[in-house]
């Protein structure tokens, strides 16, 4: 029996989840230190992904100035647009929102690596734009959240940058492994990120943090920067990467779940086609 096909799928699901489940978190830490504590974690744990292998050819000044790219957009960026996004507006709208991120991915391919832009990627961004459209009529769900544009902006924010991480990975992988890609492009947003996250720190009252609250954070941190990048790197040993893609459809699928089933957010009917057009979105840019 191929497991491939599971491991793609337990990391996309995973994905969702702690998108979702950040919803919680950003509610008991301020979000630079949210961020910084994840980096941080991350980094302990992708230690020994950290040291260049024999076969890896040196770095060059180019590669290094993509990989800072990459860390700022990707981790830096799109942790601070989401966990913002997300405060703002709810597990069940950023669910949605991230369903764009194939497209997205395809349209940055287009635009930086030369690849083919084709009209089922159009159909797939039209079809993301209108789930995300109908979220703003789809206030029922927000459960009392200030939700305002600025919010679903700051999400939109976070799958362009979350696009851009991908393509630049594409860029480095010709001399970089996966593991060491995302433990460097960790470490650079933990650069990054440590300034802001030490200024909320010195005001924070940690000793108020419940355990429960810890826990979720080394899920989040945990799932975000590891867990998820070896099931995705595992899968794809035995999927086509062309089709690896449709695996997507989870993300926006289990972040509806944890808002609904976990936070207690309500879903109503144009969630629920909001999050129809995602999953055609996806499928379309997938296919």
């Amino acid at each position: 029996m191929n497991a491939a096909p599971l491991y793609l799928a337990a990391s996309m699901a995973l994905v969702g989840s702690y998108v979702g489940l950040s919803k919680a978190l950003v509610a008991v830490f301020p979000v630079f230190l949210l961020a910084g504590l994840r980096f941080a974690m991350a980094a302990v744990a992708m230690s020994p992904w950290t040291p260049k292998p024999d076969d890896e050819p040196t770095l060059n000044g180019r590669d290094r100035a993509w990989l800072f790219l990459g860390s700022f957009l990707g981790n830096f960026g799109f942790s601070i647009c989401m966990l913002f996004g997300v405060q703002a507006t709810s597990a069940l709208s950023a669910g949605v929102v991230m369903a764009l991120i194939p497209a997205a991915v395809a349209l940055g391919g287009a635009l930086v690596l030369g690849e083919r832009l084709n009209a089922r990627i159009g159909a797939a961004i039209l079809c993301a734009g209108a789930g995300i459209a109908l979220l703003a009529f789809a206030r029922g769900g927000e459960g009392g959240a200030a939700v305002s544009a600025w919010g679903y902006a700051l999400l939109l924010g976070a799958v362009v940058c979350e696009a851009a991480y991908v393509v630049i990975g594409k860029r480095l992988g010709a001399k970089l492994g996966p593991k060491r890609i995302s433990a460097l492009i960790n470490l650079w947003g933990l650069v990054l990120m440590a300034p802001l996250a030490l200024w909320q720190a010195l005001d924070f009252a940690f000793g108020g943090v419940a355990f429960s609250d810890w826990a979720l954070l080394l899920f989040y941190s945990m799932a975000a920067s590891v867990v998820s990048v070896w099931l995705w790197m595992r899968g794809l040993q035995g999927v086509p990467a062309n089709q690896a893609g449709v695996f997507a459809v989870l993300i926006p699928v289990a972040s509806a779940a944890v808002g609904v089933w976990v936070l207690g957010e309500t879903a109503t009917l144009l969630h629920g086609v909001a999050l129809g057009l995602a999953v055609v979105g996806i499928v379309l840019a997938t296919r």
